[in-house]
């Protein structure tokens, strides 16, 4: 399967659990359901290897904030802090929600476009999930879930795309009716509810119920596999007819980020898209994908107020301005 690198940014699972004989999490009357789940999820996660567990209720709101803007935990999750908790792998590819719409969210993040290799990752732990504790399953219906969206298999399989050229020639209204017709759907860069942010969408399945998972792996990755092709086809045609437009936009974008005095983060979110695009037609060069993939959220609010102190929007800008710019400096150039 092509990677479709600069395209396909990461490859999700995520497994929807809710524990038979207790309500979800909306309606728990006491503290000592939520502890069991937490407990009996960590002992079972610790078979496997290291995880890092976090109890919300002992972070602070910015702190489970920046979480979020990592794509690690849900804003579900935080609304619900005074009982939920994560547990995060050493490598940061495998999360578990604890008590968020579900008991238990299992998710597996990892580059590139390949759902398959986090689903076998994921499925391990699964199993051990299904055997240790007893999850609600109807023989009909499936897995039990809050929503009936995620109904049998619980399994959201979904892709984090970058597709520049789809929104500035159009395609996008064309994308999402074919999603909406093979049972996709297409989401903004935080999940839903979120708009697109920067030309990423994320495309997943719609529900989950009468599919196995291998149908659904298969459905989401040849519609992904389409849509990628797309985004290929679109880009050599933006590069053929306006080129010089786009090379002059682009690296306009490199210089207002390595020279701006103050930035604010809807402008930074565009501007490192724009170097993206940039990297994407051979105008830029980006040493380290990884590494500049992540100054999308190191440059967010509420992680910029992790790295650094400060009290005021004002102080806020000019410190997300001198921190994107010198990290912009020393991965990025002009071709």
């Amino acid at each position: 399967m092509e990677n479709f690198e600069n395209i396909a940014i990461s490859s999700r699972i995520r497994l929807a659990r809710n524990v038979d004989g207790l309500k979800f999490y909306t309606k728990l009357q006491s503290d000592v359901d939520a502890k069991y789940i937490t407990g009996a999820v960590m002992k079972t996660l610790e078979k496997f290897e290291v995880f890092n567990f976090l109890s919300l209720k002992d972070l602070t709101l910015n702190e489970c904030n920046a979480l979020f803007e990592q794509h690690l935990i849900s804003k579900e999750l935080i609304e619900n802090k005074d009982i939920s908790g994560i547990a995060i792998s050493e490598d940061e590819k495998i999360i578990v929600m604890i008590n968020e719409e579900d008991h238990i969210r299992e998710q597996c993040i990892e580059a590139g476009f390949n759902l398959y290799k986090p689903f076998r990752r994921l499925s391990k732990i699964d199993d051990e999930i299904l055997s240790a504790l007893p999850i609600a399953f109807d023989e009909n219906l499936g897995f039990i879930t809050a929503s009936p969206s995620n109904l049998g298999t619980g399994m959201r399989a979904s892709v984090m795309l970058f597709l520049p050229a789809c929104e500035i020639l159009d395609k996008t209204p064309e994308l999402f009716t074919r999603a909406k017709e093979n049972g996709l759907t297409i989401r903004g860069i935080y999940g839903e509810g979120s708009k697109a942010l920067g030309y990423f969408y994320q495309i997943s399945n719609q529900g989950s119920l009468g599919l196995d998972e291998y149908e659904i792996l298969d459905k989401v990755s040849d519609f992904i596999y389409s849509v990628c092709s797309l985004e290929e086809e679109m880009r050599s045609l933006l590069l053929q007819e306006e080129g010089d437009k786009y090379r002059d936009i682009c690296q306009r974008a490199f210089g207002v980020l390595t020279n701006c005095h103050c930035l604010e983060e809807g402008e930074m979110i565009g501007l490192l898209s724009q170097l993206k695009l940039g990297q994407a037609l051979g105008f830029i060069d980006i040493k380290n994908n990884d590494k500049f993939q992540k100054l999308y959220h190191e440059g967010a609010t509420a992680n910029l107020k992790e790295i650094f102190e400060f009290f005021e929007e004002k102080e806020e800008k000019i410190i997300r301005a001198r921190y994107i710019s010198n990290k912009a400096k020393e991965l990025c150039q002009r071709r």
